[in-house]
């Protein structure tokens, strides 16, 4: 395994080049950009401008490729904190408990955590980029049934292995077609989102001094939001809104729009809080998953990863851990077995990874009245439940735990029904 080509130069593509330099003798990163040689935002990452949070377990993976890199992510003006007792996560009309919980969370800008996990990807020795790079297709063998290289503006780039980390965008249904296979089933739910965002000067005091505040929308209001501290005693607020009127980025009309979501937290700082630049604003009409592993034929020598597989709503802040989880089965999958079948036991893989968020957030979103995909009795029972732990969750700290493991991806979906959180749900918390 000599050479290994990753398109794309975002997280995901950072993570799997990441991963990929354990086995193979050179890795080479395509990134259609320049890279900033600070952390800033750039064209190919529009999202990036948009409030993010890594989730635990994204932290954790994170740390266990790049060791210390949470320490210097604190040192480079990243919050540290505890994400259930230094966040205020507001459902079924109250905030979950607060405490102590071991989950440790960090809150920053986008930039600042692509900008320090790039920078480590690139210091590695077998890693080489190359920036305004446009990728065009794939080459491959006479049969079609190995890829053999990316092609590119300036020429062929021959690889052993070829990875698609270029996101919602990528052009991997196409290019497979090209080459004589079928494109992957594509799941889709339509949530009609839009997004606004707006910086604003942080104060220790504000929000009770508590790091973050998650405000998530109901199926009758359909407005939410969430504020972050950020690197630089700033608060990065986005607010959500579903098959409606989006917040106004004007910041009399973006204060407006705060006042009238589930919890005041946010409109109480806002409408005193200086606004730092300009407000930005995005929309992502629908949450898709493909289906790579259902394919009956797939060449050797490409696959794909990161949202080019399941792009969720963002929302629910899981892309970059899911990212960084698939990156790492890409290592595992690799480290037992090589590059034989490798698309096949990496895409069987890559779903179970993304199984458990994609039943988050869509079980979730479907509870949307307007919004399309397939509903089941069981994901109504779901959604039921998980109203009645949030009511509970409230007081009952062993609840609250139970639901941030889940949602930090630290613990599968399945486990807030263990028979003894049942029984805490059905007494309304004890």
């Amino acid at each position: 395994m000599k050479h290994a080509v990753v398109i794309g130069g975002s997280m995901a593509g950072l993570m799997a080049t990441r991963a990929l330099s354990n086995h193979f003798e050179k890795v080479t990163l395509l990134e259609r950009d320049q890279f900033p040689s600070q952390p800033e935002n750039r064209r190919g990452v529009p999202q990036g401008r948009h409030s993010h949070g890594l989730l635990a377990g994204g932290r954790e993976e994170m740390e266990r490729v790049f060791p210390g890199i949470t320490e210097e992510l604190v040192a480079a003006g990243a919050q540290r904190g505890d994400v259930v007792k230094d966040a205020r996560w507001f459902f079924e009309s109250g905030c979950l408990a607060q405490f102590p919980s071991g989950l440790e969370a960090l809150a920053m800008s986008r930039p600042l955590l692509e900008a320090n996990v790039r920078r480590r990807t690139m210091a590695l020795p077998n890693v080489e980029t190359r920036q305004d790079c446009h990728a065009e297709g794939l080459e491959a063998t006479p049969d079609k049934r190995r890829v053999t290289g990316v092609k590119t503006v300036d020429g062929l780039i021959e690889a052993d292995l070829v990875v698609d980390a270029t996101g919602r965008g990528s052009k991997a249904p196409v290019w497979l077609h090209g080459l004589g296979y079928d494109s992957p089933i594509e799941e889709k739910v339509e949530v009609g989102l839009g997004y606004t965002t707006r910086i604003f000067r942080r104060s220790p005091e504000e929000l009770g001094g508590n790091m973050a505040t998650i405000i998530p929308p109901t199926p009758t209001g359909k407005r939410g939001g969430v504020m972050i501290s950020q690197e630089g005693d700033r608060w990065t607020v986005t607010l959500i809104s579903h098959f409606g009127p989006h917040a106004p980025p004007d910041l009399p009309g973006f204060i407006e729009f705060a006042r009238t979501i589930p919890a005041p937290y946010i409109y109480e700082v806002v409408r005193q809080a200086e606004p730092l630049g300009d407000a930005m604003h995005a929309g992502m009409p629908a949450s898709v998953r493909r289906r790579y592993e259902m394919l009956e034929r797939f060449p050797e020598g490409y696959l794909v990863i990161g949202d080019a597989i399941c792009s969720f709503n963002p929302i629910y802040g899981q892309g970059m851990t899911v990212a960084a989880q698939e990156a790492r089965v890409l290592d595992e999958t690799l480290r037992h077995g090589g590059t034989a079948h490798l698309s096949q036991r990496f895409f069987e893989r890559a779903a179970k990874t993304a199984d458990n968020p994609w039943t988050i957030a869509v079980g979730n979103d479907l509870r949307m009245p307007e919004a399309k995909g397939r509903r089941t009795t069981a994901g109504k029972f779901v959604n039921w439940y998980m109203a009645r732990l949030h009511r509970a969750a409230h007081k009952d700290r062993e609840l609250a735990l139970a639901f941030h493991k889940v949602s930090n991806l630290l613990a599968p979906p399945p486990s807030v029904m263990h028979p003894r959180l049942v029984w805490r749900v059905l007494l309304g918390g004890v």
